[in-house]
């Protein structure tokens, strides 16, 4: 525990962003997970609707700065792939 005020302060909201920013990943991860498992049912039409949903996801997280825009724009891009290929 640190004794200088400033620094108390600053582990405070250091836990309240981190706290904010392992939730954001965390939806991201879970709608990924969602898109993925619709692939392997073979519910193609439902996956491309959760993309959208999941693309709109990962770009709130990139406003936010919780992740690098380039990281989103692999996930994206990835998720992407998986529905295309499944839809042939």
């Amino acid at each position: 525990m640190p004794n200088i005020k400033s620094s108390f302060r600053s582990v405070k909201t250091d836990a309240e962003r981190r706290a904010r920013n392992a939730a954001i990943k965390s939806s991201i991860r879970r709608i990924t997970r969602k898109v993925n498992e619709l692939i392997a049912a073979g519910n193609v039409t439902e996956a491309k609707d959760l993309l959208a949903k999941a693309t709109s996801t990962i770009d709130k997280a990139v406003a936010k700065g919780v992740i690098h825009k380039n990281a989103a724009a692999r996930k994206k891009s990835r998720l992407a792939r998986k529905v295309n290929m499944a839809a042939l």
